[in-house]
């Protein structure tokens, strides 16, 4: 018996010491990758990617982040989705990033606040002032505003409010080492290995007062990345690409238009229609720049159905490049200047084409129909003088002579058509 009992104790210690095991080995993070503007779709992915590192045992969700900024809801979605995170939340600036405008309160509002070297953070002044026309007293209520959430965020993490409201106020933005110097991150990593060495054992507090310690010293790492779909609304929610679909969109539906029964050119254009309004619908838009532009292509529509000779399409450009240059109201959201004088070129020179296949069209002379016989040569069947018959497109038809006579056989020019008798003249011939 007691023989039993040192086996049943040996054995007892060994699973022991093989549960930690195992459960050192299976402790892992993960991370989600957001880089480019802060947008919706972003703000969706970050929420399910702490849910994934919620779900599965995570020991840490790690955001690593290189952002210009973005909109103002969505940063705000993601500040929400961390701060009420049931796991410890690392935001990380990997080097040559930077965490500008939206990415500012991000990384302030992260359990713990990482940057490599050669990054930077701040610059956090609400861009779109001034840009639709805002007037000084709500430009200082957006800055209020943007200044107490800033520094509330701030003090719930212990960092430092003074600084966050400078980079709110005076556009204030800190290298990574100036940043720790001033409280306004926690650590200096060099990358992804290093950041897990420095955080190990460091303890955060989640939203409900939990205190939880930070094992990550040889957990594994896994990417939580965007799925396709997400993926694919993200791109089309790029200015750039929402205004590339928005064009073939609009010259879809008007290749419809001029050759009506062609199928394919509108099934597209209202395909890529509604994904540029998808994409536009995420984005900062200035609605008179919409108008504008759909202003332009009805005025190209209008030149299809109208001879003006080019004029509505002088006036159809002049409104899609104004509609253009305005149509966001965020700098960072900015319409690449050569996009737009690219679609311009195109757009002015499709219906440069149009415009003349319709101006030949209308000089080119009728080609069925009773009045399409003037011009036309007839054969003499019997003698013109004046009257007589002449063979014209396989029918015999009463002519009248203008003057002199013709002798059965030769050629005449069909002038005029009164009714069923033709107008016709003598043909004349090189001695003639």
């Amino acid at each position: 018996m007691r023989r039993l009992w040192l086996f049943l104790v040996a054995l007892g210690l060994f699973v022991l010491l093989l549960s930690g095991e195992v459960s050192a080995q299976s402790s892992h993070v993960d991370v989600l990758r957001v880089k480019g503007a802060i947008t919706p779709v972003l703000a969706g992915y970050v929420d399910r990617g702490i849910g994934v590192a919620e779900g599965d045992g995570a020991v840490a969700c790690i955001i690593e982040m290189d952002t210009p900024g973005g909109l103002d809801t969505a940063m705000r979605d993601i500040v929400q989705h961390i701060l009420a995170a049931d796991v410890p939340v690392v935001v990380y600036i990997p080097t040559g990033a930077r965490a500008a405008s939206a990415g500012a309160f991000i990384t302030m509002a992260a359990h713990v606040a990482v940057m490599a070297p050669a990054t930077e953070i701040g610059a956090a002044h609400p861009v779109a002032i001034g840009e639709d026309g805002m007037d000084e007293t709500m430009a200082e209520k957006v800055v209020n505003d943007a200044v107490a959430y800033i520094r509330s965020i701030a003090e719930t993490r212990g960092r430092n409010a003074d600084w966050a409201e400078e980079a709110v106020r005076d556009s204030r933005s800190s290298a990574a080492s100036e940043a720790l110097d001033l409280g306004v991150i926690d650590i200096i990593a060099e990358d992804m290995d290093d950041l897990l060495a420095q955080v190990d054992g460091w303890e955060v507090t989640l939203l409900g007062g939990e205190a939880v310690t930070l094992e990550t010293e040889g957990a594994s790492v896994g990417y939580v990345d965007m799925g396709a779909l997400e993926r694919f609304l993200f791109t089309i929610s790029d200015p750039n690409i929402a205004y590339i679909l928005l064009s073939i969109g609009m010259l879809g539906i008007m290749l419809e238009l001029f050759n009506p029964g062609a199928i394919f050119p509108g099934v597209v254009g209202a395909i890529c229609l509604l994904l540029s309004f998808y994409g536009l619908g995420m984005l900062p838009v200035n609605y008179v720049g919409i108008i504008l532009i759909l202003l332009a292509f009805a005025l190209f529509i209008a030149e299809l159905f109208t001879a003006t000779n080019g004029l509505l399409t002088l006036g159809g450009i002049a409104s899609l490049t104004i509609g253009s240059m305005i149509l966001m109201t965020d700098p960072l959201f900015r319409i690449n200047p050569g996009l737009i004088a690219g679609v311009v070129i195109v757009v002015a020179a499709f219906f440069v084409f149009v415009i003349a296949a319709v101006l030949r069209t209308h000089r080119t002379r009728q080609q069925t129909g009773v009045d399409a016989m003037v011009g036309t040569v007839a054969l003499a069947r019997t003698p013109l003088d004046p009257k007589g018959r002449v063979f014209v497109h396989g029918e015999l038809w009463e002519a009248t002579l203008d003057e002199g006579r013709v002798e059965p056989g030769e050629e005449v020019l069909i002038t005029k058509v009164e009714g069923l008798r033709l107008r016709v003249t003598r043909k004349k011939t090189e001695g003639d």
